[in-house]
């Protein structure tokens, strides 16, 4: 896959796919005749491949010191001066901590090719002189003409040739994408949609010529041209005649001719390359291991001086190294990967969390430490499903339990048509003085079921014939169709109140009565909405009256200019708002055919306009835009996922921020925030205006450095042009934000800010999204979070690590075998082995089930969260504290068993040896918070193991020794000494300055 940046994309092109990416001309039909070599169109995710995969691993493994020190440990034992002990105490646990890291590494590599493998093995049909052919995805070239049905995905990035559609148009599904769930209108170009068949696209001498790949997903330009024709014909080519890869069909059957293919799909160049990920715990021991080595040179030179740099000192130095070697022991990777592996396993088997998928073991403990949580909108704050909520018509507002009320009137309104003479007919024609609520309602309806740009298309359900569906407009069959879900919730909304759009082609629209009566409407223009106008219009005539009629809906702000001065517009827009409601403006003006014609010259004009043709149609439109008869305010709401309000709260709660990145547009994002509590009430919203240089850049951010405790708003656009100039200015003012919504963000960008975060800030990053257009996002994140479906369950895993004891046991077994300053160690062979791996294995390792408090508490107080976020039980002050009393116990169990034993001196081993494992095992008693009764056990198995293998240590216990009651009594008082201050001094600790979690288990 392509890396995020654009520049670094053409970079990897450039050396990849054989010189610069530039234009090209596809022939319809004819993949050979080609001007320059195209990537095969294989999708790939795997971080390896066959022959990578191995010195990838290893390569990642001992980059960091940690890892090396032990390779580098094990080999110096090749060297018979250096040798200590046997090589299978140094190879044996490296081996296994390698072993495991290979495995784990190679099922994650093979559970993403088995994924990679399924799209690219999905089967398409091509256009050929023989027929249509069944093709691979992999296998598909530039140039190949490709069908593509219903609910089928895009292969490859193609233009639209042809539609099966009577409309001549199709519908495509680009959340995958872009994140939008927006269904995107397509148009094919018009010279082949024209032809009989499909067939016919190899019959006639065509190309097309397009631009070079980029990242640009919103943008295309190229140009189709017909060559065997008289004169030859020239079309340019929009986004609007395109298929992007990742999106899929939503109408009718498509036949595409493929430009771009493999690592120069948009998709692709949009997604950064996946990353091998390192949790933040094993960075701080990594660099914890570093300053013990340090520590381990000081004591070795230490020894040395003590004998005078005597004989081959420096020889001595290595041994001491050697010697000390087990002050970073190598228990402790074992410990962490297998604590990992068991935390994921957790995580699977929550009950809370159903369903959950550990796609990588190597950083679950980052779940505790997580400061910004970066979260895509659609589909993981909301559920895709926009609901219709409120009618306000200035005097009374209309909720969802008072829809009846508004069907009432509207049966009523046409109740009356049905029984008034002919020439009564139809409401627009009876004139009153005062007009009646009935009325008022219906014209708010008809005008809210007029202004969209929906289709409803009829399916066979298996019993009726399509066609026959479409001819009786059956209920059962029909489907709406749109660009934005807030137009389908407004149609739906109308049929559940008696006005049905049961038609649409491109120049009419059919509306249903409460009586089945068909209301028929010319489509005489359409503006559709834009980001930068915020609103969309449409002019109908009404085919019973004649009547020609501009409808208009859009944004409170553009609205307010437009229509006549009311005194309430604005104070409703605002309750609404605050409720988190989209709020659309619905107006109408009657046009008459003087008017209209004199408009439509004009607006025919403008847009054969080659100059400034935009700005020439905008004023046009705007010539009608006055004095508009304000109708209703809409209101309309995105269903939030279950349980978002208290899970936002309690993310807030507990210290961390939470970002939205969303693709949607500005109002949608915004009302969501809302909706979602993401933004407090009591929280101003700072939107950020649109700049395009580096002067409006500065103002706007003066503008928003004097809000405080603000929420930010920005768009994709203004974004990239504050991180281009004011990166680092930007960034400190948006991590002071309770809360910031970037809209309109391409994958790219969401990538880009969590990169940012993670550089300006040094904290970690969670990313959660549930769309190909998070893809980039989730890994670049610290921990990805990807949703798949409809539901989000949010948790938190409290960080628990046993890095502490490993290392204090470690320390205790190196600083008890130092005799006399000899560079021979005291625990030999199987002794140093057995102490590292079954007599105190399992205590340590069954701290991972150790909890401060109950998941339970954890949850109702997020607040105890802000602790892991110091990383108090790794920082240096504790670390310090386990290394000093690791050296008071060394000292302890080595000098009480000189000053005990002084008799019994050839027994040494024994005492020390046995000392330590007891020491070890109450420590771990000492450091549990909560009793599990794995943990009991694995502390009695530890004994038990102790006590049995001494049958098979007589080389290095004298067993009949041990037994003795002398032995043991003394052996008790070490253990004592060594362990029962530390339980007082724990004692006092929790009495007089209590942790905060304590006050809540008490």
């Amino acid at each position: 896959l392509c890396s995020c940046q654009n520049y670094e994309c053409c970079e990897w092109l450039r050396c990849c796919g054989g010189g610069e990416p530039r234009p090209r001309t596809v022939w319809l039909g004819h993949p050979e005749k080609r001007d320059q070599r195209y990537p095969r169109n294989v999708i790939n995710n795997q971080k390896y491949n066959f022959f990578t995969f191995l010195p990838g691993v290893l390569f990642n493994q001992f980059k960091y010191f940690f890892n090396l020190y032990f390779l580098l440990l094990a080999c110096s034992q090749f060297v018979p001066e250096m040798r200590l002990g046997a090589l299978y105490t140094y190879w044996v646990p490296l081996g296994f901590v390698l072993a495991v890291t290979v495995i784990r590494e190679a099922v994650e590599e093979i559970r993403c090719y088995v994924r990679d493998k399924e799209v690219n093995s999905q089967v398409y049909s091509r256009l050929t002189a023989r027929g249509t052919v069944k093709v691979k995805s992999s296998n598909i070239q530039v140039g190949d003409l490709i069908i593509v049905e219903k609910n089928q995905r895009v292969p490859a990035d193609m233009i639209f040739l042809r539609t099966s559609e009577k409309n001549g148009s199709c519908f495509l599904r680009t959340d995958q994408l872009d994140g939008e769930t927006d269904w995107k209108l397509r148009l094919p170009v018009a010279c082949t949609q024209r032809l009989p068949t499909a067939a016919d696209l190899l019959q006639i001498r065509s190309y097309v010529y397009a631009e070079e790949p980029n990242i640009d997903i919103h943008n295309f330009v190229g140009t189709f041209t017909r060559e065997d024709s008289d004169p030859p014909i020239s079309e340019s080519l929009s986004i609007e005649n395109t298929l992007w890869a990742g999106t899929v069909v939503a109408s009718g059957t498509v036949v595409g001719v493929v430009l771009y293919t493999g690592r120069e799909l948009r998709s692709v160049m949009n997604t950064s390359n996946p990353r091998s990920k390192i949790g933040l715990f094993d960075l701080e021991v990594n660099c914890l291991t570093k300053i013990l080595f340090g520590a381990l040179v000081v004591v070795s030179l230490v020894m040395v001086a003590l004998q005078h740099f005597a004989g081959r000192w420096y020889l001595q130095i290595i041994r001491f190294l050697l010697l000390f070697s087990n002050i970073i022991p190598i228990s402790l990777r074992v410990n962490l990967d297998m604590g990992k592996i068991v935390y994921s396993w957790v995580i699977r088997r929550d009950s809370k969390v159903p369903g959950t998928v550990v796609r990588s073991s190597t950083i679950p403990e980052q779940l505790g430490r997580i400061s910004y949580l970066l979260t895509d909108k659609t589909g993981t704050l909301t559920q895709n499903e926009m609901v219709f909520k409120r009618l306000h018509l200035g005097t009374v507002a209309y909720g969802l339990d008072s829809m009846d009320e508004v069907q009432s009137h509207i049966f009523s309104i046409y109740t009356q048509q049905s029984q008034d003479p002919p020439a009564q007919k139809g409401p627009t024609l009876t004139t009153k003085v005062r007009r009646t609520m009935s009325s008022r309602v219906h014209e708010a309806v008809k005008a809210i079921a007029l202004c969209h740009n929906v289709t409803p298309v009829y399916e066979s359900n298996g019993v009726t014939d399509q066609a026959e569906a479409e001819k009786q407009y059956e209920d059962s069959c029909r489907v709406y169709q749109a660009s934005s879900p807030d137009e389908v919730a407004l149609v739906q909304w109308t049929e559940s109140v008696g006005l049905t759009l049961v038609g649409r082609d491109q120049s009419s629209m059919q509306l249903r009565t409460p009586g089945d009566q068909i209301l028929n409407f010319t489509i005489l223009q359409i503006f559709p909405f834009t980001y930068e106008s915020k609103r969309m219009g449409i002019i109908v005539r009404d085919e019973s009256t004649g009547e020609i009629t501009f409808y208009m809906k859009g944004a409170d702000v553009v609205m307010a200019g437009i229509v006549q001065y009311n005194d309430w517009l604005e104070e409703e827009c605002g309750n609404m708002a605050r409720e988190g409601l989209r709020v659309l403006v619905v107006a109408k003006k009657s046009l008459a055919e003087e008017q209209y014609q004199d408009f439509e010259a004009r607006y025919v004009q403008a847009k054969l306009s080659v100059h400034d043709r935009s700005l020439k149609v905008a004023t046009v439109i705007e010539s009608l835009e006055m004095e508009m008869e304000l109708l209703c305010l809409t209101g309309v709401e995105d269903q939030l996922q279950a349980d978002v309000r208290p899970t936002l709260e309690t993310l807030r709660n507990a210290g961390i921020k939470v970002w939205m990145l969303t693709g949607d547009k500005l109002e949608t994002a915004t009302c969501t925030a809302k909706n979602a509590h993401l933004v407090t009430r009591n929280q101003d919203i700072h939107v950020f205006r649109l700049v395009t240089n580096r002067g409006e850049a500065h103002l706007e951010l003066n503008a928003f450095r004097r809000k405080h405790d603000c929420a930010l708003v920005i768009s994709g656009d203004s974004l990239e042009v504050c991180l281009k100039y004011y990166e680092y200015e930007f960034m400190e003012l948006a991590c002071q934000c309770p809360a910031v919504v970037c809209c309109r963000c391409a994958p790219t960008q969401k990538a880009q800010i969590v990169r940012l975060l993670q550089e300006r800030t040094g904290k970690l990053t969670c990313a959660v999204g549930d769309g190909g257009n998070d893809v980039s996002m989730i890994q670049e994140s610290d921990c990805g979070v990807g949703v798949e479906g409809k539901v989000i369950s949010w948790f938190f895993f409290p960080q628990r690590h046993s890095f502490k004891m490993v290392t204090h046991k470690e320390l205790c077994a190196v600083f008890s075998s130092v005799f006399y300053f000899a560079s021979v160690p005291l625990y030999q062979g199987f002794l140093i082995i057995g102490y590292s791996t079954i007599y105190t294995m399992f205590p340590v390792f069954s701290l991972v089930l150790d909890k401060d408090v109950k998941s339970e508490v954890a949850m109702l107080y997020p607040e105890l969260y802000k602790d892991l976020l110091k990383g108090r039980p790794l920082s240096y002050k504790t670390f310090l504290i386990w290394v000093l009393i690791s050296i008071y116990q060394g000292s302890t169990i080595m000098y009480g068993a000189l000053l005990l034993f002084e008799s019994e001196f050839v027994h040494i081993v024994a005492i020390s040896f046995t000392s330590l494992i007891l020491t070890e095992l109450l420590m771990v008693a000492l450091t549990i918070q909560t009793w599990h009764w794995l943990m009991t056990v694995a502390e009695l198995l530890s004994l038990a193991c102790y006590i049995a293998s001494l049958v098979f240590l007589h080389e290095f216990i004298d067993v009949y020794f041990i037994a003795t009651l002398s032995f043991l009594w003394k052996v008790s008082v070490i253990t004592l000494v060594s362990c029962l201050p530390l339980y007082v001094l724990k004692y006092l600790r929790r009495r007089f300055s209590p942790p905060s979690y304590s006050k809540l288990t008490s």
